[in-house]
């Protein structure tokens, strides 16, 4: 059983803070495979939320929250590199 990361409400709060920022995600393919890309939260509906990536990427860019607390869509902000 996979264990959530807190309550739905807690988790749209969450997300929401994410909106316009560039962010890292990986999502979990299956059969531990994973697609990692940057890109960012362009909007949040009630039951999902759309991810924007920054270059061309041939995947899925809406999640559930239901998949963000399962663990399955990862994400953090991108960390700037310093010079």
């Amino acid at each position: 059983m996979i264990k959530s990361k807190g309550s739905l409400n807690e988790t749209k709060e969450k997300i929401k803070s994410f909106l316009g920022k560039e962010l890292e995600i990986k999502v979990s393919l299956g059969r531990n495979k994973f697609a990692c890309y940057t890109g960012t939260v362009t909007n949040v509906y009630p039951a999902l939320f759309q991810v924007t990536p920054a270059s061309y990427f041939n995947g899925k860019t809406s999640f559930s929250y239901s998949e963000y607390m399962c663990g399955l869509v990862r994400i953090k902000e991108k960390q700037n590199a310093k010079a």
